[in-house]
């Protein structure tokens, strides 16, 4: 007991450090607070159906609840996935790749969209977190943590063919970038900003605040769902002069360079994250060691404003 109590303690310490952390991005991690956490819908028996798509799932199933394999809206839009991505391993205690990263790759903010990343890089990542060299800056971040804990379990060929997968994806939906001095309240669920209707809006202040264009569609996990990012106004034009230092190594257009990792139209949430894990060190290795010059004395507004504009880039394949 008193074991436990330590560790929450420590772990309730730690949390409130990275808060206060140089540059905190706290509008990226969307952590979840008694007074801003949104319940998921229970599953009530309900069966949905999509557009367009000849599925028709409970949440349950919609989720993949029970470590089972998670709904697959649309399987003519992608390749047949690998068992571990459709599936994943419950003896092993991996979930399915696609309940949080979606047959597709498009994912949501609080993971990462990873369809067309380079395969080279997207298992170079995983075997990161396999190895101990990347973790996340932020403890209270638990798909972070189970991430870890998947890439642990998984042999290095089923990383290999994770990667291979959604690297040879396409594009998926484009994020829909929006210049405004004022947002939605807002409520966390499981990291994902949700709009509480009906209530005044407020300065988006000096934040990005990404939330499903429609939230009863990606409420059914809708891979061909729309994000939206609220930036704040002029945010794009400060961030593209930010952004003319990385075309050295992410390409003129930001479409990335061989195992160096395309950055544009990527979710400006987990791109802020990355950052934030760069500055704070919770990412190591070669890859890393390349980055922290170049965010050494980043600022939260230049967080802001480069995430905006490469969120607001087309996504190159």
């Amino acid at each position: 007991m008193k074991a436990n109590l330590a560790f929450v303690l420590v772990l309730l310490a730690s949390a409130a450090a990275w808060a206060q952390a140089p540059n905190y991005p706290d509008w990226a991690y969307a952590v979840p607070t008694p007074e801003n956490e949104a319940t998921a819908p229970k599953d009530d028996g309900t069966v949905f159906t999509l557009p367009g798509s000849q599925g028709k799932f409970t949440r349950s199933q919609i989720s993949g609840a029970g470590r089972k394999p998670p709904a697959d809206w649309y399987p003519s839009d992608h390749p047949a996935m690998p068992a571990l991505i459709a599936a994943g391993d419950p003896t092993r205690q991996i979930t399915a790749c696609a309940a949080c990263h979606y047959p597709n790759g498009k994912g949501r903010p609080q993971n990462a969209g990873i369809a067309g990343l380079n395969a080279d890089y997207l298992a170079h990542q995983m075997q990161d977190m396999k190895n101990g060299l990347r973790t996340t800056s932020e403890p209270r971040k638990k798909n972070a943590q189970q991430m870890v804990g998947f890439a642990k379990a998984m042999t290095d060929e089923e990383i290999a063919e994770t990667a291979a997968y959604y690297a040879a994806l396409p594009p998926t939906v484009p994020i829909k970038v929006v210049e405004t001095e004022t947002v939605p309240k807002l409520r966390s669920q499981d990291g994902l900003w949700l709009p509480v209707d009906g209530t005044p809006r407020e300065p988006i202040g000096n934040r990005v605040i990404e939330m499903p264009e429609d939230v009863a569609r990606e409420q059914l996990r809708d891979p061909r769902a729309n994000f939206v990012a609220y930036v704040p106004v002029g945010a794009l034009a400060r961030g593209k002069a930010l952004a003319a230092s990385c075309a050295m190594c992410h390409g003129a257009s930001m479409e990335g360079r061989a195992a160096i990792p395309g950055i544009s139209g990527r979710s400006p949430s987990y791109l802020a994250r990355q950052l934030h894990d760069f500055q704070t060190e919770a990412r190591h290795g070669p890859m890393a060691a390349m980055m922290k010059p170049s965010v050494a004395k980043m600022t939260s507004s230049d967080i802001v404003n480069i995430t905006a504009y490469l969120a607001s880039l087309p996504v190159k394949p």
